[in-house]
């Protein structure tokens, strides 16, 4: 299974999906990611401390990606329309991480109407860095693209300082010393469940 991250805006949690669906698919198979991006931020993250799965850059990866049963890539923020095109028909699933404000929605907007113009339909919309109650941004942003009938995970990411603390230390965020790093990597459990269950039915 080939899973590819984009977004057409940085910043919001492209990388940290990558690691953590990585993290959750080695435990089904052995995986590999690709860290595709010129900044470089998987191999970073994986340089800082230690990561249950292999990472390489694109320069690397085809020599390699036939040894691993699951393939999550890391693309570089704000792609071409070319570029997306590609990534969304080599790959099983397309996941689209969002923050829940205007800007990064106005990114998502263009995103999901190139994507229509390609007619294309294995991607979707993860929610990522969700407020804490009693905000209800993440749920309004949902509601928005579920009501406009756009591909959307069930469950969102919220924003936890755990996160952070795993990128600076190398780590998946369920090895970070935190009382909320446990419920950082439910949710991304979650969203690897789903993506197994999106594949089963197809």
């Amino acid at each position: 299974m080939i899973i590819t991250v984009a977004s057409f805006k940085g910043g919001v949690g492209k990388t940290t999906t990558a690691i953590h669906l990585a993290a959750f698919f080695q435990g089904k198979g052995k995986t590999l990611l690709i860290d595709a991006d010129p900044n470089r931020s998987a191999l970073g993250w994986s340089g800082r401390g230690e990561l249950p799965f292999e990472v390489v850059d694109q320069w690397q990866a085809e020599a390699q990606s036939e040894d691993y049963e699951h393939i999550i890539i890391d693309t570089q923020a704000r792609p071409t329309t070319e570029d997306l095109a590609a990534l969304a028909n080599t790959c099983d699933l397309l996941v689209l991480p969002t923050m829940p404000d205007i800007l990064s929605l106005d990114a998502l907007v263009l995103t999901i109407e190139y994507l229509k113009s390609i007619q294309t339909s294995q991607y979707r919309i993860l929610i990522t860095s969700i407020p804490p109650k009693p905000s209800r941004a993440g749920d309004e942003v949902k509601k928005l693209l579920k009501d406009a009938d756009i591909p959307t995970f069930d469950i969102g990411i919220g924003r936890l300082a755990a996160f952070q603390k795993a990128a600076m230390q190398g780590i998946p965020v369920y090895d970070v010393k935190d009382q909320r790093s446990e419920r950082g990597w439910q949710d991304y459990e979650t969203v690897g469940n789903e993506i197994l269950n999106l594949m089963r039915e197809r």
